[in-house]
């Protein structure tokens, strides 16, 4: 089963590697004819009805293939004009010379009705004129074949179909109960699709509000440095690349003014001392409360006091984490502290073995991801394994991320990716999503990188590419 909200990822990520949506609706709408002549009779007439999405499009689509064996009416929820998509409308207008339109459905004399007026993207309880439409549906006594999920679903106000033929897999949360007859019709989304992160996994990212104001989108707290200054900058620097609106990061003392000439784009807020110690807890717990997300580990070294900071931080933020490089060896030694969080961890094999105490096969894929969902699972929190190929989980479902460069090497790329993933879940991305999104984004920015700078990339390389990233991959609102 899938995720409803994965539908969409799927027909992006279809599109990518080279399977059109409308080929994809083309299909379906076919499918969904074929199951409708199996349960009626020849001389039974079919009313299709549809809404103004591609959850209509698939209906218009079946219309056409129904009209070859059967009398068939068409039926609008919303005039013509507001078919919401280029696909949608170019199959309604195949139909448009053959089909009487209608606007006001009388069910008795149909002997199976078709509905496809809303799909997976419905956001609450339908209004009129859908709820006005589902109602007569439920009350007309007739065989109602559903198109992908009911209309209405998951909410209370929903089609009560006999039939739902769905489309590449049953979406969590159907049952018999709730969905009649579930019939999975394969449409040709390519397995690729569903595995590996692409484009499509962008639609999972929020869109801002045109009413946005300065920290609507996003907080982002990186505490890291010490030992080391250029790995906070760079995370702090991909945050602020990946779209958020304040990033700020708190850094020992002999770190702060190097990590503030990186970029004046990020707040710097220094901490007494060389390094992360308990005395920095408190007051980094109450900074935190204001943020977003909270990137731990990226420069921070090893040393014991820092190592019992990071964890009673870990273990008292009430922010979402992303945590990496030193900060998850220190989860390593105390698992408990992950009790009750939420967000990523982003090991290498290395770091997977300290958080884990296993080690991970290099060549053997299938056992990692096994070894990474089963980690996931236990800690609750998305794990995102960076390799040659990229293996995320959050506990239930797995992605891979087959979107590298190797000069991607070249030491920073793990912080840049921190930082991007940080800044996804700022902008109130789930944090499966993010670490999907932000694996993804930054394997594209460096191969973007890789066409001007060849083996000589730098992380700082990357950072500059990510917007462009950003702009080919996510839709204007």
């Amino acid at each position: 089963m899938i995720r409803p909200e994965e539908v969409r990822v799927l027909d992006v990520n279809s599109s990518y590697l080279g399977v059109r949506t409308i080929t994809l609706m083309e299909n379906a709408g076919a499918a969904v004819a074929r199951r409708v002549l199996e349960i009626s009779n020849p001389n039974a007439r079919v009313a299709v009805i549809c809404g103004r999405g591609n959850n209509g499009g698939d209906g218009f689509v079946a219309v056409r293939h129904l009209s070859r064996a059967r009398q068939v009416d068409l039926y609008l929820v919303e005039p013509s004009s507001e078919i919401a998509s280029d696909i949608a409308r170019f199959n309604f207008e195949m139909v448009r010379p053959h089909i009487r339109a209608m606007d006001l459905l009388d069910p008795k004399q149909y002997g199976v009705i078709v509905d496809a007026m809303l799909g997976v993207g419905l956001q609450g309880r339908p209004r009129d004129p859908y709820a006005r439409h589902i109602k007569t549906l439920n009350e007309s006594r007739r065989p109602v074949v559903s198109v992908d999920v009911p209309s209405g679903w998951p909410s209370d106000l929903r089609v009560k179909p006999t039939m739902t033929v769905t489309f590449h897999a049953a979406k969590v949360g159907m049952t018999p109960q709730n969905s009649g007859k579930i019939v999975v019709e394969d449409i040709g989304i390519p397995a690729d699709a569903e595995t590996f992160c692409g484009p499509g996994d962008f639609v999972l990212l929020p869109r801002r509000k045109k009413s946005a104001h300065k920290g609507d989108s996003g907080r982002v707290l990186v505490i890291g440095g010490g030992p080391y200054t250029g790995a906070p900058a760079f995370t702090g620097m991909a945050a602020m690349r990946s779209g958020v609106d304040l990033t700020f990061v708190a850094t020992p003392e002999p770190a702060a003014l190097p990590v503030s000439i990186y970029s004046p784009n990020i707040i710097v807020k220094p901490l007494r001392g060389e390094w992360l110690t308990e005395d920095h807890v408190q007051w980094l717990l109450e900074f935190s409360k204001g943020m977003d997300v909270v990137a731990i580990g990226p420069g921070l070294g090893a040393a014991k006091e820092t190592i019992q900071a990071v964890q009673s931080i870990v273990k008292k933020t009430e922010a979402p984490l992303v945590i990496d490089a030193d900060a998850i060896g220190a989860c390593g030694l105390s698992p408990n502290i992950l009790r009750g969080k939420t967000g990523v961890i982003t090991p290498h094999a290395g770091e997977f073995k300290k958080l884990t105490g296993k080690s991970v096969p290099e060549e053997d894929l299938d056992k990692r991801k096994n070894m990474v969902k089963e980690a996931a699972s236990r800690l609750k929190m998305t794990i995102l394994l960076k390799g040659p190929t990229d293996v995320i989980s959050d506990g239930a479902y797995v992605k891979l991320n087959r979107v590298h460069h190797e000069a991607m090497t070249v030491g920073g790329t793990g912080d840049v990716l921190t930082g991007v993933v940080a800044g996804m879940i700022a902008q109130k991305a789930t944090p499966f999503a993010a670490a999907r999104i932000g694996a993804f984004a930054v394997g594209v920015a460096g191969n973007l990188a890789f066409e001007e700078k060849n083996y000589g990339l730098l992380a700082t390389d990357l950072i500059e590419k990510v917007p462009f990233v950003l702009r080919r991959y996510i839709s204007p609102a």
